[in-house]
């Protein structure tokens, strides 16, 4: 099956910047939730390999273009890496890392529609949970040029994989400001628990059924407002004081 990648002559991992940040203490983040995540991994891939095959046979055949599509996204601390997704746009589209792309987007295929809505597209990260560069929860997996711009409060979401699945996944949608799904990844990052994780799971299973508009909610009125200080630079005043008054510790 084909592939597309933005970066054919590069290889491995590698690192933006020098300036770690800094890492979470728990010892489910240091360890419990990365032999979770390769258990769930194995076990996840044997269950949706039937399903796996179907839907790269159905890209295959219903547009042109290769099967996946991979893209390099900054990971834990910065690393560079390539993240792998069934194809769900036209084979043809150049991605604009500016762009929102909503489940009505013109140039999702009819199969890629399908695949969006189930999260199946989704299903070929878990080859990068397995090589650990992602987590099955976690801050969601950026372009290396939006985070080249990250000032520290941003850089905070790096301190952790990102994640197949979220906070922000489930608690917002595709066609969010990018402040505010920055702002559930730094909440997530700051309240992981393996409590967190399961909850995030299960919240994913009932986005996957229900879908996206019926489950979407404004940062400000969720209870993960209280990790964030309005006073910390570089906050995203503006964009929380418009959904509604934040708590503060």
């Amino acid at each position: 099956m084909g592939m597309v990648t933005d970066a054919q002559n590069r290889s491995g991992t590698r690192s933006m910047s020098k300036n770690q940040p800094r890492q979470p203490k728990t010892l489910w983040a240091r360890g419990g939730k990365r032999a979770l995540d390769l258990v769930s991994a194995v076990l996840l891939l044997a269950v949706f390999s039937p399903i796996l095959l179907v839907s790269g046979l159905l890209i295959k055949i219903t547009s042109r273009g290769p099967v996946f599509f991979i893209q390099e996204r900054a990971g834990k601390d910065g690393t560079i890496f390539r993240l792998v997704k069934f194809r769900t746009m036209r084979g043809s589209r150049r991605p604009d890392p500016k762009e929102l792309v909503p489940l009505e987007h013109p140039d999702i295929t009819r199969v890629g529609r399908v695949l969006r809505r189930l999260k199946i597209d989704e299903l070929p990260q878990l080859r990068n949970v397995l090589r650990g560069e992602m987590s099955l929860v976690g801050p969601r997996p950026t372009l290396p040029d939006q985070v080249a711009a990250y000032d520290g409060f941003r850089r905070q979401r790096l301190r952790m994989r990102p994640g197949v699945t979220g906070l922000a996944q489930v608690y917002s949608s595709a066609s969010a400001p990018w402040d505010e799904r920055i702002l559930y990844d730094i909440a997530y990052v700051r309240s992981c628990s393996a409590r967190l994780d399961v909850a995030i799971l299960l919240r994913t299973l009932l986005v996957t059924v229900v879908g996206e508009a019926r489950t979407t909610r404004p940062f400000a009125t969720t209870r993960f407002t209280k990790l964030i200080d309005l006073s910390e630079p570089g906050v995203p005043v503006a964009l929380v004081s418009r959904q509604g008054s934040v708590m503060m510790e």
